[in-house]
């Protein structure tokens, strides 16, 4: 597969003039992947009313999200070594194939499993998605397209469940599967003909003992983060043996990753340059508030401020319009004058101020106030989330791009399995404290039949509980705003690595040598 001559041969040759053409299929294919899981989730009761499995319901969304964290680096490795346009298009061809079969399963087991495959797709497609805006875009451009990504990830957010009540509603749930074949089809076609990065020599051997170890963790810390405080409680056997598997899985990783030839993971990404750990900082802090404000404030106005659910995306517009108008205009910034070290600061203060101001919200809060507390909310996500990834690319060598850009979105990732974990289990604690019964099972309808002295009851629980998520979000924000200071504001490079650099054969490292 070699470049067309119409095309720049690397990114040093500048932006392609078409950039956003080619960007187009990329965020498409993105958007695919994002949208799957929102999608889905709205469709869920008809599709258990249907196949059955109530017991296995939760596994839908396990099977895709673990799969999807456990890939994502292996993707992310394999563009680096064998290219990363085939390597996305295959992941998009997975993702199509997955899709279809799940829209064709007759039972839940079915279901489950081909939700495993629709999830190394997605992988694939997050792993290589930042990756390839990389290698067509020089750092200091990147503020320019950053407008695209945050308006993907909006569209994903507040448009995912407003599609799946849409598609189930008139066409059944298994258009939420099918719906995915004829945009990734685009995709791929699209993609096919208009992404042109240069064709790679391999001379490397694939590490597998560094895949099956880290493959074991994430695997270990994904299943404990899903189980823990909901299945098992947090001090049982079972999610004590899956957190001592996620430690001996990373230690043993790591010393396999010291001595393997072409690592799966890099530890060089981690050490070269302090800017790449904090940029994943600021990234689980942004993950944990994207998280802890989509899952707990709709709950909150539907519940306290007495919201309606039929249109519960719409809710989060005030959250999810400043993240886009803000990114825009920082990307913007940072592309005329290369200075970025001041966004992510800005950034991480408006996390911790308005995560704070959310954690005093009470059941006289007007949702008013709710909205300005969630506009500084998203303010903070637009100059945080995007920069942090511009950071987080300008501080690896394009070599390791895809296992870097990998890498960030593992830890996004993680770091939002991690916090619904935590937030589910402060939010069922807080609740049952106001509660002793099992309150956290009262939906919208029973509330509104409740005496009026139990239902003020359960609105001071729900309170109580989302104090404590936003309270705790604001904390590890403002651990985020410290590490935004600390962050070296290297000089954006105008243009990518010298002609010639991903062209030339990829031969297998030297081992680090052992202390």
């Amino acid at each position: 597969m070699s470049a067309s001559p119409a095309a720049p041969a690397t990114a040093s040759a500048g932006t392609p003039r078409n950039v956003r053409w080619v960007l187009f299929g990329v965020m498409l294919a993105m958007l695919l992947s994002m949208l799957d899981n929102m999608v889905v989730g709205t469709a869920m009761p008809t599709i258990v009313g249907d196949l059955g499995g109530l017991e296995h319901i939760s596994w839908v969304v396990i099977a895709y999200t673990m799969v999807t964290a456990v890939t994502t680096p292996i993707w992310g490795k394999f563009g680096d070594l064998f290219g990363r346009k085939p390597m996305y298009l295959v992941s998009i061809a997975v993702f199509i194939a997955g899709s279809a079969i799940c829209g064709a399963a007759q039972s839940m087991s079915e279901l489950i499993a081909f939700r495993a495959l629709q999830g190394i797709g997605a992988g694939g497609i997050g792993a290589g998605a930042f990756a390839l805006i990389a290698a067509l875009v020089p750092p200091r451009e990147r503020g320019r397209y950053q407008g695209m990504t945050a308006s993907v990830m909006a569209i994903g957010t507040i448009g995912g469940p407003l599609l799946g009540g849409f598609i189930t509603g008139h066409w059944g749930w298994r258009w939420a599967f099918f719906i995915n074949l004829p945009l990734g089809l685009l995709a791929l076609v699209w993609l096919g003909r208009m992404l042109h990065v240069p064709a790679r020599r391999i001379r490397a051997r694939i590490d597998w003992p560094g895949i099956a170890l880290l493959t074991a963790a994430i695997g270990a810390i994904v299943l404990a983060a899903t189980w823990a405080g909901t299945t098992y409680a947090w001090g049982s056997w079972q999610i004590l043996i899956l957190g001592t598997v996620t430690v001996l899985g990373l230690a043993l990783f790591v010393l396999a990753e010291r001595r393997a030839a072409e690592p799966v993971l890099p530890l060089t990404i981690f050490t070269g340059h302090r800017n790449f750990p904090l940029a994943t900082i600021l990234l689980l802090a942004a993950g944990v508030a994207v998280f802890g404000t989509g899952l707990y404030l709709p709950l909150f106005q539907q519940t306290v401020q007495d919201a309606s659910a039929a249109n519960s995306g719409l809710l989060l517009l005030p959250l999810m319009i400043p993240v886009v108008i803000v990114s825009t205009i920082a990307g913007k910034v940072m592309s005329a004058t290369g200075r970025y070290k001041v966004f992510p600061v800005l950034g991480a203060g408006f996390l911790t101020v308005g995560l704070g101001l959310l954690a005093t919200m009470g059941t006289g809060t007007s949702r008013v106030l709710t909205c300005t507390y969630m506009v500084l909310v998203g303010t903070g996500l637009g100059l945080t989330q995007q920069m942090a990834g511009t950071i987080a690319q300008n501080s690896v060598d394009m070599r390791d791009m895809g296992a870097a850009m990998s890498s960030v979105t593992l830890f996004r990732t993680l770091g939002g399995s991690l916090g619904v974990a935590v937030f589910g289990s402060l939010f069922t604690r807080a609740v049952h404290s106001h509660l002793p019964g099992d309150g956290t099972e009262t939906d919208a309808h029973t509330l509104a039949h409740l005496p009026a002295g139990a239902k003020d009851a359960y609105l001071n629980a729900v309170t109580s509980g989302t104090h404590q998520i936003f309270l705790t979000g604001a904390i590890l924000c403002a651990a985020a705003f410290v590490a935004a200071l600390c962050v070296i504001e290297t000089p954006l490079r105008k243009a990518g690595p010298p002609a010639g650099t991903d062209k030339t054969p990829v031969t297998a490292r030297t081992p680090a040598a052992t202390p």
